[in-house]
Parts: C-alpha cells; sequence; structure tokens
C-alpha cells in the first residue's frame, strides 16, 4: 500500500479523541529537503499562539523537527500527527516503510543510515532520536524491517 493512502485528513478528528484538545495532521514525502522544517515550524508556532511555556515550545519543536527529519530522510513517506490533550502533547509519526533494524542502535548518537543526499545537504548525523529522547519526556517506537515505523513522543504537562 502507498502511504498517500494511509494518510489521514489534515485535522482529521475521531470519536475515540474524547480528550484531545488539538489535532493536526502533517503528510511527509520522503526525500523532500525542501520542504523540511515546515510541519515543525507550525507547531511551534501553534504552541506559541497557544501560550504554551518557552523551555516547553523548544523541547517540542526539537522534537516534531527531528521526527519529522526523520521520515524525510528515511521512510519512504508517512504523515506526522500533533496532539495537545489537557495532560500532555504528543507527536506520533507513521510510515509505511523500510523500517529500523536495530532500534537500540538506531538510538545511539552519532549512528546514521541517511543517504549521501541528505549528508551532503547536512543532514542525517546521527543526532534525531537521541535529540528526541532528551527533550522528550517518553518516546516509544515500534519498527519491522520492510513493514515500517511508528514513534510516539510524548511531553507531559
Amino acid at each position: 500500500m502507498k502511504p498517500e493512502a494511509m494518510r489521514p485528513s489534515e485535522n482529521q478528528t475521531t470519536k475515540t479523541d474524547k480528550d484531545v484538545l488539538v489535532r493536526h495532521v502533517y503528510p511527509i514525502e520522503a526525500e523532500d529537503f525542501a520542504s523540511a522544517g515546515e510541519a515543525s515550524r507550525k507547531v511551534k508556532n501553534l504552541l506559541k499562539l497557544l501560550g504554551v511555556e518557552a523551555e516547553m515550545v523548544r523541547r517540542v519543536s526539537i522534537a516534531c523537527y527531528e521526527a519529522e527529519l526523520n521520515l524525510i530522510i528515511h521512510s519512504w513517506g508517512g504523515s506526522l500527527v500533533f496532539l495537545i490533550t489537557p495532560h500532555k502533547i504528543q507527536i506520533i509519526t507513521e510510515d509505511s516503510g523500510p523500517g529500523i533494524p536495530d532500534i537500540e542502535l538506531a538510538m545511539k548518537e552519532g549512528f546514521s543510515t541517511a543517504s549521501e543526499q541528505a549528508r551532503e545537504l547536512g543532514f542525517g548525523a546521527g543526532m534525531g532520536l537521541p535529540n528526541i529522547s532528551r527533550n522528550a519526556n517518553k518516546v516509544n517506537i515500534q519498527s519491522k524491517p520492510g513493514q515500517g515505523t511508528t514513534l510516539k513522543i510524548t511531553f507531559e504537562l
């Protein structure tokens, strides 16, 4: 199945989103380096507009940017979902592949499987997942090689 077929529409809500105050869905295209940072910029601006404390805005923005870049650099495309509930902010990324063969290794600073193209553009230094982990309260990664990755990043309010 193509990633486009899996993408929910912008700002889609469901009946299970009882506690969700804000929900935005951003489609992310693989290797779209020209758009790198657009979703995280929108998230940052929204948090500022909502009056979220500056330190939380900084932490969420860093993690969001790294997650967005991971989709661009390492996936076949997917979506970044941004949620705010009364008790947490959450970023969820989902893609359809290629997956992470060794999550423990991927969490090590400096480890990267970025393409030469990404490295030439200044991306792919192997700091994405470590930076996400350093800034979030909780990180959960589910991945199967060839089937994709779901990354859930949680910030407690």
